[in-house]
Formats: structure tokens, sequence, C-alpha cells
């Protein structure tokens, strides 16, 4: 039994919702201080605002409709970087596991390409596709791609090969093997590649979208610090966390929904 199970309450005195608000404590605890460090002035709001001005920016931002807008944008860019180069990973990563001539052809050429720093592509970006939405969405679908593709890779080999034998002997065709057998086998690999990249999509939209963009949240950072808003600054910054943080939540559920028969996630 680890340490955590034995300091835990008994179910039957836990509370509803109880575990739920246990991962907000430490935020809510650092925004509390945040907060009392900037009202007596040992955080001075030219260095870091406190939070109630940074939340008080927010309104403003939100009765415009300049920041809803600016949301919209970014997730609207995030989604489709990540349904393509998410996309694109997943065919990869099926066809090099599946393949082994798949995987001779194009495998050696992806772990190559994927050592390349994908925001060092900025320059030679801006110079293929301009400044336009094309090369944003270009960032998003490269950061995504290799996460994605190497955990699919990694599930479907490392399926258990005596389940594998197991459905040959029971007659399963290809097809029902891997519908049955090496893709529900390979979800749990799946799905930590699907966070990862999540990680990455936020990661990659905000410096893209502080490079070149005429709307986004990265625009809204860029116009605060243009005009010394720090408030602006450091309201884009949360959302970005905000959003990342509702992404991988998303994920979290799908995963457990999907996973449902899985030993390891019935527990959770």
């Amino acid at each position: 039994m680890s340490l955590i199970d034995s300091v835990s309450l008994p179910r039957g005195f836990r509370l509803p919702g109880v575990d739920g608000l246990i991962q907000w404590i430490v935020p809510l605890a650092i925004i509390a201080i945040w907060q009392v460090a900037s009202v007596t002035g040992f955080v001075p709001n030219r260095v870091l605002p406190a939070p109630s001005d940074v939340l008080l920016a927010g309104w403003k931002l939100l009765l415009s409709g300049e920041l809803v807008r600016n949301i919209w944008v970014s997730f609207c860019r995030a989604s489709i970087g990540f349904l393509i180069g998410g996309s694109i990973g997943f065919a990869f990563g099926l066809a090099n596991g599946l393949s082994q001539l798949s995987a001779k052809l194009t495998d050696t050429t992806l772990q190559m390409v994927r050592n390349v720093p994908h925001l060092a592509l900025i320059p030679l970006v801006i110079l293929w596709f301009g400044i336009d939405e094309s090369a944003k969405l270009f960032l998003v679908a490269l950061g995504v791609f290799f996460p994605i593709y190497l955990n699919t890779l990694h599930g479907i080999r490392t399926v258990d090969p005596q389940l594998i034998e197991m459905g040959r002997i029971y007659g399963m065709s290809d097809g029902e093997l891997f519908r049955r057998v090496i893709f529900p086998g390979a979800l749990p690999s799946i799905f930590v590649g699907i966070r990862f990249a999540l990680g990455i999509m936020w990661l990659t939209l905000i410096v893209a979208e502080t490079i070149a963009a005429s709307s986004g949240l990265g625009y809204m950072a860029m116009q605060g610090r243009e005009f010394m808003l720090i408030d602006v600054v450091v309201l884009s910054i949360l959302i970005y966390a905000l959003l990342g943080k509702l992404a991988d939540s998303a994920s979290r559920v799908l995963e457990r929904a999907t996973l449902s028969w899985h030993p390891a996630f019935q527990k959770r």
C-alpha cells in the first residue's frame, strides 16, 4: 500500500467532488499568494500585475468582444493544425507499426526530421507560406505529428504477441484481429501521444501567433506588449494555460470512456 493510500480517508467519509477539488488547491494557493504579494507591494505591478488587475483587463476585453474573437481564432487554428498533423501522424504510425516494408521505407526519414526542432523552421516556413494562416497551421501540424506518430507506432509494436497468436488460433481475420486486439491494445499509448501532442500544439501556436498574426491570443499578447499593458500579456498567457488544461481534461475523459474495459483505467 502506498503512502497516499494509507493517509486517504475511508470511502464512506469522502465528500462528493473532493477528489476533483484537490487538484485545484495548489493553483488557487499560488493565485492567493500572488494577490497578497501584489497588494502589499512585494511584487510591483510593473513587473507582475495582481490577479485582480488581470481579471479586470479580461473583463474589459470580454465586453469589447475582442477576447472572445481572439480565443476563437486561436482555438480554430489549434484544432485544424492538430487534426491535420495528428491524422497524418496516426496514419504513419499505423502503417509503420503494421507493415515492416512501410517502416523500412519511411521510419528512418521521419526519425531524421523529428530531430530537427520544428520551431527552428520558422524562417523557412515564412519564406514558403508567408505570414498567412497556412504557415501557422503547418507549424502546429508539424509539432503534433511526431508525438502521435511515435506513440501509435510504439503502441502497436508492444501489443502482447500472445494475444495476437490467440486471435489467430480463434480464426480471426487480419481486419478483425486489428479491430479487436491490436488497436485496443495500442490505445493507451496512443492517448499518451495525444496528450503530449496537445501540449506541443499550444506551445507551437503561442510562438507562431507572436511572430506574425493579426488576430489570436498571441497577437493580443503582442499588442499588450506594444502598449505596455502587462495585465493583457499575463491574461493571454493564463488563457493559454487554461485552454491547455481544458484540452488535456477532454482527452482524459475520452481516454477513460474508451478504455473503460482496461483494468488500469477502472481504478481511476
